[in-house]
């Protein structure tokens, strides 16, 4: 069963941001500078977490990985859809 996921970061290192980044867009949507959104079984959660755990370092860098209830609505303010054109997301 896929889940809802917001994964959001602080990372303090330029080089570590950049790869966090990149393996992120494969992994969900880019909703905000270090916030995505992902639709993830139990299976790719796990592998998420030890990818974001190679790449970052523990001492000096913030992720938080947020659950979100499927049927739970989600306010949005200011300028619009963050979701781009021409993609669905299946729940």
């Amino acid at each position: 069963m896929k889940t809802p996921y917001l994964v959001c970061y602080d990372i303090s290192d330029e080089r570590r941001l950049t790869r966090l980044f990149n393996y992120m867009k494969d992994m969900g949507i880019h909703l905000q500078y270090s916030v995505f959104y992902c639709v993830l079984d139990w299976d790719e959660l796990v592998n998420l977490k030890m990818e974001i755990s190679r790449i970052i370092k523990d001492e000096e860098d913030d992720v938080r990985i947020y659950p979100l209830q499927k049927d739970s609505l989600v306010a949005r303010l200011g300028c619009g859809d963050r979701i781009p054109d021409n993609v669905q997301i299946f729940l």
